[in-house]
């Protein structure tokens, strides 16, 4: 669902990083099938194989959805990150780039707040109590829907 016009927003993005992941888990684990006579192989591979399949699923797609008072951001299919930020903390949102250096995944950076990145540089910059940089391949909607309800907010506040 990506009208504005619509109650909601809701919108996912995959990444490729899964697919990366998935397949260095996968040969990992068959490395680690072929050398299972080896002391210590037979321990560590297939660990580092499952920990890898359990990542790529992390961090198969992001999924930006409105939760009415809140903006919910999740990487998934396994969502073990997650990050919720209330609309009455939004101050501003611009439509913005990431660089090389802000990179993909979750950290923080150099320019200021966290970034929740899966593929690409598009993003919009929400300025609430902190700074978060959330990748995006549809910028534009996230930041129209983002500024339609803190004017909402506002208006409401405004009347009270």
């Amino acid at each position: 669902m990506n009208d504005i016009d619509a109650p909601g927003y809701q919108h996912t993005q995959k990444g490729p990083w899964s697919l990366v992941l998935y397949g260095i888990g996968v040969f990992t684990l068959g490395l680690g099938l072929l050398l299972r006579e080896e002391p210590l192989v037979t321990t560590w591979l297939p660990t580092l194989g499952v920990l890898l399949l359990l990542v790529g699923a992390c961090f198969q797609h992001l999924t930006v959805t409105d939760e009415e008072d809140r903006l919910d951001i999740r990487f998934g299919p396994l969502p073990l990150f997650r990050k919720q930020i209330l609309y009455e903390d939004m101050r501003a949102v611009e439509v913005g780039r990431t660089t090389l250096l802000d990179g993909w995944g979750i950290h923080l950076s150099l320019r200021g707040g966290w970034v929740w990145n899966i593929a690409g540089w598009d993003c919009v910059i929400i300025h609430h109590r902190g700074k978060t940089w959330v990748g995006t391949d549809d910028a534009e909607n996230l930041a129209r829907f983002l500024k339609a309800k803190i004017s909402q907010l506002d208006s409401a506040l405004n009347r009270i």
